[in-house]
């Protein structure tokens, strides 16, 4: 019944759908692959190439048509950032296998090429559309399928169940508002017609497991593995020019930066840096927008509070004095946590739920953030509780942390090193997950064989 309801009302909303894509540019890239249409196809990629350009996507040289696929769903760059060290082991351990890493952003597989380049390849995830799915699944012929942090597309995994390919959710969390909103009567009953398809859950913390348990997942199926954001390694800077020169930091400045940030967020942050600055006039701020295309609003704001702007794409030559930062280009961000002094990440200031804390963590960085990190709770508190990161609720609290942090450089070097001691406290996550996907991949070539027969043929019961 839930498949059939699903899917009328989904059909319905089809032409709404595929309209807000087009309406939008940074959705428009890989729109043809994400609809289930071959490039080439009728004319049609001529057509959406009006639109936006296809970048079309480059299988890695090693790989060979008849491997065995693994296909790993990360929808954008965050969970890219999670699930790169995961491809990277996997491929470590099974290079007979090939791996295709599916993104809905443009951001994703930016990420996806920057991280994965001659290990994985990119693909656009398929939209809910039974027919999309039935393309890719057709294209792919996966053995294994595995996703980050519950993005439960119900056709598609229905689909994948039909077709006997063992389903893994990997890192999985379940935020407080999404848990409200799935845990309803109605709403309930449709969510566990989908997550008992899953063959596997990998959760994040125990609230995650009883979260997921609670909402129809088999609990025999559900474990607790912890997050594997705190396994990630440190970005590789050799061989770079040291990013405080291209910034163009002076020997004595100290850079604060707030990483990943929204609208209301900026305004406040630069109210609090207006003030820090008056006592601490060798202190620069950094903003690096969560999203790109909001640059010139952001710098226009900038303007408007009285302060020298610079975009990081435009610095050609230092400059001095009190100023503003704007970090506008894309693969920067967690590399440049190692030049701040003290560092704030967005999303908290704000309902949207906060970004990953660890990545000043993991430098050694004293972390700020705001009230709203419910999609980051259990970092979030190990942080505060450590003393390597703070709750701020606005400006004042921002301005008297930073005030001390500046000032203090013992204590913040010893914020810094409670933060990365979080990190290295709690890692292991990766390998846990291995062991639970290992299982799977064992029989991937007797699997991948009865795969291609039930592509043509009809649908397999679950193994």
């Amino acid at each position: 019944m839930w498949r059939f309801l699903y899917n009328s009302l989904l059909l319905l909303a089809a032409p709404v759908v595929v309209c807000v894509l087009l309406a939008k540019p940074r959705c428009r890239p890989g729109l043809p692959q994400r609809l289930g249409l071959e490039s080439g196809s009728f004319g049609l990629s001529r057509w959406f190439g009006f639109f936006g350009r296809n970048k079309p996507d480059q299988p890695t040289k090693q790989n060979k048509p008849d491997q065995p696929i693994v296909w790993v769903h990360a929808v954008s760059l965050g969970e890219v950032v999670a699930a790169a060290p995961l491809v990277k082991a996997l491929h470590g351990r099974h290079p007979e296998y090939r791996y295709i890493v599916t993104t809905v952003t443009e951001t994703g597989r930016e990420a996806v090429e920057q991280r994965l380049a001659g290990i994985a390849e990119h693909r656009y995830a398929p939209l809910d559309f039974s027919w999309a799915v039935a393309s890719m699944i057709q294209s792919l012929r996966p053995m294994l399928y595995l996703f980050v942090e519950t993005e439960l597309w119900p056709n598609l995994l229905w689909a994948l169940r039909d077709r006997g390919v063992p389903t893994i959710l990997v890192n999985g969390r379940l935020s407080t508002r999404s848990f409200r909103r799935q845990d309803i009567g109605v709403i309930r009953s449709f969510y566990r017609s989908v997550l008992q398809s899953l063959t596997l859950c990998l959760m994040q913390s125990d609230r995650d497991r009883q979260r997921i348990v609670a909402l129809g997942a088999e609990p025999a199926l559900v474990h607790t593995t912890g997050n594997i954001k705190f396994d990630q390694p440190l970005p590789d800077i050799q061989g770079e020019v040291s990013l405080r020169e291209s910034f163009g930091l002076a020997g004595q400045e100290q850079l604060f930066l707030a990483g990943s940030t929204h609208a209301g967020e900026e305004e406040l942050l630069v109210s609090a840096y207006g003030q820090v600055v008056r006592t601490h006039p060798s202190v620069v701020l950094m903003l690096a927008p969560r999203h790109i295309e909001r640059v010139d609003r952001v710098e226009a704001m900038i303007r408007e509070a009285g302060f020298i702007t610079q975009r990081r794409s435009q610095i050609r030559e230092a400059a001095a004095g009190p100023r503003v930062i704007i970090l506008d280009t894309r693969g920067e961000l967690a590399r440049a946590y190692r030049e701040a002094t003290v560092a704030f990440v967005g999303g908290t200031l704000v309902p949207v739920g906060g970004h990953n804390l660890l990545e000043p963590a993991v430098w050694g960085k004293p972390v700020m953030f705001g009230p709203y990190t419910d999609h980051c709770a259990e970092v979030a508190t190990l942080l505060h509780e450590s003393g390597g990161g703070c709750r701020v609720t606005g400006v004042e609290d921002m301005v008297s942390y930073l005030s001390e942090w500046l000032v203090n450089g013992e204590a913040c070097e010893t914020a810094g090193q409670a933060a990365r001691h979080v990190v290295s406290a709690n890692q292991g996550a990766l390998s846990r997950s291995l062991e639970w996907i290992e299982s799977y991949l064992t029989s991937a070539p007797s699997r991948s064989s009865r795969l291609v027969e039930a592509a043509s043929g009809p649908a397999m019961a679950r193994p």
